[in-house]
C-alpha cells in the first residue's frame, strides 16, 4: 500500500488521521484498476461480436468508477478539514497539502470567490515545495498561478517558497512587511509588526479572514461557526465531483 500521510499533511498528525487519508486513496486506485480491468475486457468482447457480454462489463466498469470518485471525494473533503482548521492555518489562507492538482484547482476557485465576496483583499496559499514530488517538482503551485492568471489576480512566491501570496483586488502582488508566527508551516508569513499582528487578527476574527471548514472564533458562538462551515463545505463540495471525472487511475499529488 502506498503511505501518502507525509506528503498530505502540512503538520504534526496522528498516525490514524494519516491511515484514513490512506485508506481512502487506495481505495479509489483499487476501483480506478478494476474500472479499468472490466472496460478493457469490455473492448476485447465487442470486438468478437459479443455485445451482451461488452454490455455487462461496460455497466460493471461504471459502478466501480463511481465507487473511485467517492472514495477520492472523502479524501479531497478529509485532508481539507485536517489541514484547514482554526487552530493550523490563519482566516487569510488556504492549505492544498494532499490535493490532486485538479482538486487543489477548483477548491482554490472556490474559495478565491468566497473570500472576494466577503471583501478579503488577499489570500495565502500553501502549496507545498515539492519535497515530496516525483523529481522534487512543485505540481500544484503552476496550477495555482495558472488560476490566477485565468481569474485576472497577481501572486507573488512568499520568503517560504511554499507559499503564494494573491492579491484579491486585482492590484500589484506585493505583500507587506513579513514576521514569522510561532505556529509553523499553517501561518507562515504575515505582517510586519505589532500592527500587522493585530491587522492578522482582525482578518482571522473579523469576518473578511474567515470561511467555511475553519472553525472561527467569532463572538456570535457556535450557530455562526457552523453556519461558515456549512457555507464552505457546500462550496468545495460543488466542484468535487466534477474534479474527480477528470482524475484517472493514477493521479499527481504534490
Amino acid at each position: 500500500m502506498t503511505q501518502l500521510g507525509a506528503r498530505a499533511f502540512n503538520h504534526n498528525q496522528s498516525s490514524n488521521a494519516e491511515a484514513e487519508y490512506d485508506r481512502l486513496r487506495n481505495l479509489a486506485r483499487q476501483e480506478h484498476s478494476k474500472r479499468a480491468s472490466l472496460s478493457d475486457r469490455a473492448r476485447k468482447a465487442y470486438e468478437q461480436g459479443d455485445g451482451a457480454a461488452a454490455h455487462d462489463l461496460s455497466e460493471e466498469s461504471k459502478k466501480h468508477g463511481q465507487l473511485a470518485e467517492q472514495y477520492n471525494k472523502q479524501a479531497s473533503d478529509y485532508i481539507f478539514r485536517e489541514n484547514n482548521a482554526e487552530d493550523r492555518v490563519a482566516g487569510d489562507t488556504i492549505d492544498l497539502h494532499g490535493q490532486f492538482v485538479e482538486e487543489a484547482e477548483d477548491i482554490l476557485e472556490a474559495r478565491i470567490k468566497y473570500a472576494q465576496s466577503q471583501g478579503q483583499t488577499h489570500l495565502h496559499v500553501i502549496v507545498g515545495r515539492g519535497n515530496h514530488s516525483t523529481d522534487h517538482i512543485q505540481k500544484i503551485k503552476p496550477r495555482v498561478e495558472q488560476v490566477c492568471r485565468e481569474m485576472g489576480l497577481q501572486y507573488s512566491t512568499e520568503s517560504n517558497a511554499g507559499r503564494i501570496y494573491i492579491n484579491l483586488q486585482g492590484g500589484p502582488a506585493q505583500m507587506p512587511p513579513q514576521f514569522s508566527h510561532e505556529n509553523g508551516g499553517g501561518y507562515g508569513q504575515g505582517y510586519g509588526g505589532n500592527h500587522g499582528q493585530q491587522h492578522h487578527v482582525q482578518q482571522h476574527h473579523g469576518g473578511q479572514g474567515g470561511y467555511p471548514g475553519q472553525q472561527q472564533q467569532h463572538h456570535g458562538g457556535n450557530h455562526q461557526q457552523q453556519q461558515q462551515n456549512a457555507e464552505i463545505e457546500a462550496a468545495v463540495k460543488k466542484f468535487l465531483p466534477r474534479i474527480i471525472r477528470k482524475l484517472e487511475g493514477c493521479c499527481i499529488v504534490m
